[in-house]
């Protein structure tokens, strides 16, 4: 798995639950020239392999079961105009390559959300199976404080690398907008060109933390804003809802099926700041942010737990196990 991605956090904690499975990371870096993965990327011993499609055919062998996970999809038009000109020519080029050879190589292929599925059924014509495995969340570790702030000026956190994709070039109007309504927090690195844009608009800047640092940042604040244009299954939503906060984000891709529009939280169309700012009015109400967040934390904990997303991934390791051991 490359390093600073979500998929290797996924992964990380695959690695304590299963017996067996290890995450080797690699720097993003190599990917530049593909071919350096098959000579830099450590190769020990194992019965089934399991990656993301981006670079795939670099890890495969011979004989060796492989599993590929797409954790996102955004090589469509759509994100074209979210995407800078390097990318749009590596998305349509050697990227779009990669992917439709994975998907021919690969003995089992996953998605974590429905939607990521269909895009990758419609957008790279493919008809075999897809298993939707949606992302897991450790309940223990992101967890609600325990109290709801009885405050009318919610601290609403914007999470993720501020980029024009999660929709960071929304936010300075939004908080322009709310003024002394809400407060957004913003993780962000202080030497970030986002930074001083986003100050300047009254964002609150919390400097960029490490991972173990934000269920503590989420147990800070009273709501989740994720203005942004397409997540695969969004570790931020999953762990906001652990956090037993409610959740404002896009109606789009795969979080419709993740927040529930009233329930647990809002969606709006995407960049519709007049809409995001009322429905960020709206958790002004203590009890109605108590009352989503709640209802965020039993769906976490019902649905998208650690253990059940590690016995779905056992499940297909066993048979791709079961399956090369009788052809021996």
């Amino acid at each position: 798995m490359p390093t600073g991605s979500g998929a290797i956090v996924v992964h990380r904690m695959l690695e304590r639950l299963l017996d067996n499975f290890r995450v080797i990371p690699y720097s993003p870096r190599l990917t530049y020239f593909p071919p350096a993965l098959r000579w830099c990327v450590p190769r020990p011993d194992a019965d089934i392999l399991h990656t993301t499609p981006d670079h795939a055919p670099m890890f495969r062998r011979r004989g060796v079961p492989l599993v590929v996970t797409f954790h996102n999809f955004v090589v469509d038009a759509f994100m074209s105009q979210y995407s800078t000109l390097v990318q749009r020519i590596h998305y349509a080029t050697d990227s779009r390559y990669f992917l439709r050879r994975s998907l021919e190589i690969a003995d089992r292929v996953t998605a974590v959300s429905a939607f990521t599925a269909d895009l990758i059924r419609t957008e790279l014509s493919y008809t075999g199976r897809i298993e939707v495995i949606s992302n897991g969340v450790d309940t223990d570790t992101f967890r609600p404080s325990g109290s709801t702030r009885n405050t009318s000026k919610p601290r609403v956190l914007f999470a993720g690398n501020p980029s024009l994709r999660k929709g960071a070039h929304w936010l300075p109007e939004m908080a322009r907008r709310l003024n002394a309504r809400a407060t957004i927090v913003c993780t962000v690195a202080g030497r970030s060109p986002w930074a001083k844009r986003l100050t300047s608009a009254g964002v609150e800047i919390t400097e960029k933390l490490p991972f173990a640092a934000m269920p503590d940042i989420y147990r800070s604040v009273d709501a989740l804003l994720l203005p942004t244009v397409r997540e695969g299954d969004s570790l931020a939503v999953l762990e906001a809802m652990s956090s037993g906060l409610p959740v404002v984000a896009s109606d789009c891709s795969s979080l419709p099926e993740r927040v529930a529009p009233g329930r647990g939280g809002y969606l709006c169309e995407i960049g519709d700041v007049d809409g995001f700012v009322a429905a960020i009015d709206k958790l002004a109400d203590p009890q109605l942010r108590a009352s989503m967040g709640n209802f965020n934390r039993a769906r976490a904990e019902a649905e998208f737990s650690l253990s059940a997303m590690a016995r779905r991934y056992r499940r297909i390791f066993s048979e791709l196990a079961t399956r090369r051991s009788c052809r021996r």
